[in-house]
């Protein structure tokens, strides 16, 4: 997730902070599970440090733990991190994660640190392309030699949206997040079309090792270039 102001991208949606401020313990409460297609890419994979950029209430810091000797858990989100910190109190691996409060363009970890790292359902949260980029290039910097990451980003594939799976350029929307009570919060996203997603990473500093559309979602596994 980034640090955006709430007028960035010209649209009437609140930065990220606020927004999942806003929402952390009722969006918390709805994120349970790891995604199936980040625990496949999970498997058969181990290293010194992992990392979760964008990591929300830390559900896929869990099994990332399983892996790794210490993960990072990375998000501008004050709540959600606060939700994180004591899932994995909770859980018993408190000891070997640090929950960091930063942005997803200008990551507070060191270069060619990490080993394993996922950025799912968080890069199309940033705004405007150039951000998202950014941010892709960050992961990049990030990533230790035969290091590997999964990104991931809505794609236009998903039935939530009536658009065309095979079109070239995605779109930006806000999709509204219902809080108990019916308060609305709206969110910004942008909507990849999976050749757009394919190209976003091609122009950072990252390769595409493999990438498929799973669930309504764009996926990549890349490497360092």
């Amino acid at each position: 997730m980034s640090r955006e102001g709430p007028s960035d991208g010209g649209t009437a949606a609140p930065g990220v902070a606020d927004t999942y401020d806003r929402i952390a313990d009722h969006f918390s409460a709805t994120r349970e599970y790891a995604w199936p297609e980040v625990e496949s890419f999970f498997e058969g994979r181990r290293g010194a440090v992992g990392l979760d950029v964008g990591c929300g209430n830390g559900r896929h810091c869990e099994p990332l733990d399983e892996h790794v000797d210490r993960t990072v858990g990375v998000d501008v989100s004050g709540g959600l991190l606060r939700a994180a910190r004591d899932r994995a109190a909770d859980r018993g691996y408190a000891d070997r994660v640090s929950f960091v409060r930063g942005d997803a363009a200008a990551l507070p970890v060191a270069d060619d640190r990490v080993d394993v790292a996922v950025y799912v359902a968080a890069l199309h949260h940033l705004r405007p392309r150039e951000r998202r980029v950014a941010s892709l290039s960050e992961l990049a910097r990030v990533l230790a030699p035969g290091g590997r990451a999964l990104v991931s980003a809505w794609s236009t594939a998903h039935d939530r949206f009536d658009a065309s799976a095979d079109a070239e350029v995605g779109f930006d929307t806000e999709v509204d997040w219902t809080l108990p009570g019916g308060e609305t919060v709206p969110r910004f996203y942008h909507v990849y079309a999976p050749a757009e997603f394919e190209t976003d990473v091609g122009e950072s500093d990252l390769g595409v090792v493999e990438s498929t559309v799973s669930s309504g979602n764009c996926y990549a596994v890349v490497a360092p270039e």
